[in-house]
């Protein structure tokens, strides 16, 4: 769950001061949160350009351009970019080796709630791992890990980057990252700009769940229901920054361009 987010859906009701106090956040984060929502949205959009454009040449190159040649092709074209940029854009294009989470929040009718933490390929935006409970202790964001473990084979070497919340932060966490060979990487504090596909993520899938309803009446409805979504988002659901793919069949296609990326990188 990104507690932003939350104070934002539910500010109306109880009001941003109680809900920070309640949620553990100060309320200039959240002010912050709220005001830098349109830069989030022109960044991930800026790369996701970008990132279409160095496919382009790199197809063109037959898979031989990397990141300096990729840079110049770029700047003959009219884009103001640099090396450094097109090589980390070039990175997040490769599967299994990005990932991104969060907790949000699943409510219930009699205003309780049920958690679901999520482990997402940042590349093809898949969702690998993923863990619903009736608590946010540590040991759910784990057990979403694990699932993404299990899914993918293996995390090896993989990047994982969340926010700064006390699951994420605890030894457990930690303990579990170290044993699958994963690193952790954390959003500066006071800004959630790093976590944004997981928040979009949060968003789309409350959305188009509980399509306009305050909550699933029962846990076996919302369970069955994100089920239902969970897997119809990575197998069929098409997205226009995959080029209008589903993550899996995206994550495929991408699994070979990506290697002869990195190569040529």
């Amino acid at each position: 769950m990104n507690r932003c987010q939350f104070v934002e859906d539910h500010q109306r009701r109880y009001g941003v001061k109680r809900l920070c106090r309640v949620l553990g956040l100060a309320r200039s984060t959240f002010y912050y949160w709220r005001r830098t929502a349109s830069l989030r949205a022109v960044r991930q959009a800026a790369d996701a350009r970008l990132a279409a454009l160095i496919r382009t040449v790199h197809r063109a190159s037959d898979g031989t351009h990397g990141v300096p040649r990729i840079t110049a092709e770029l700047r003959d074209g009219g884009e103001v970019v640099n090396h450094k940029r097109v090589a980390r854009v070039m990175k997040d294009t490769e599967v299994n080796t990005k990932y991104v989470g969060d907790i949000t929040y699943l409510p219930l009718s009699g205003g309780t709630f049920r958690y679901l933490a999520t482990v997402i390929d940042l590349a093809s935006r898949r969702l690998a791992g993923w863990a619903i409970a009736d608590h946010m202790r540590a040991d759910l964001v784990i057990d979403a890990l694990h699932a993404a473990q299990r899914t993918r084979g293996h995390l090896t070497g993989a990047i994982f980057h969340s926010d700064h919340r006390a699951q994420y932060r605890s030894r457990a966490f930690a303990d579990a990252c170290r044993e699958a060979g994963v690193t952790q990487s954390m959003s500066a504090v006071g800004s959630s700009a790093d976590n944004a596909l997981a928040e979009s993520f949060n968003a789309t899938c409350k959305r188009e769940t509980l399509q306009g309803r305050r909550g699933w009446d029962t846990e076996r409805e919302a369970h069955l229901e994100l089920f239902r979504w969970l897997h119809r988002y990575n197998t069929v659901r098409r997205h226009s920054r995959l080029r209008h793919r589903s993550p899996i069949a995206y994550g495929q296609a991408l699994r070979a361009t990506s290697t002869t990326l990195a190569e040529a990188a």
